[in-house]
C-alpha cells in the first residue's frame, strides 16, 4: 500500500493566482517523484506604492514515497 508524504512550498507571481499555482507545482514536479497532487492553502498579495506586486500561493503538495524495494 502505498504511503504519500505533503510539503508546503510558496511561489510568486507578477501576473495572476493562476500564474502562481502553475509557477510552484512545474517547481514542485522538477524535483519530487510522484507528485499526485497539490492544494492551495493560502493566497495572498504583496502590495507596493499602492498597487498590487505580486500574487503569492502557499500549496501543499503531495507526492508518494518510493517504496524500498524500488531504490
Amino acid at each position: 500500500m502505498p504511503v504519500a508524504r505533503v510539503t508546503e512550498i510558496s511561489a510568486t507571481s507578477p501576473n495572476s493566482f493562476d500564474d502562481a499555482v502553475a509557477t510552484g507545482i512545474e517547481r514542485a514536479c522538477k524535483t519530487l517523484r510522484n507528485v499526485e497532487g497539490a492544494w492551495v492553502k493560502d493566497m495572498n498579495v504583496m502590495i507596493e506604492n499602492n498597487a498590487v506586486k505580486a500574487y503569492k500561493v502557499n500549496l501543499c503538495i503531495t507526492f508518494v514515497l518510493d517504496d524500498s524495494d524500488q531504490l
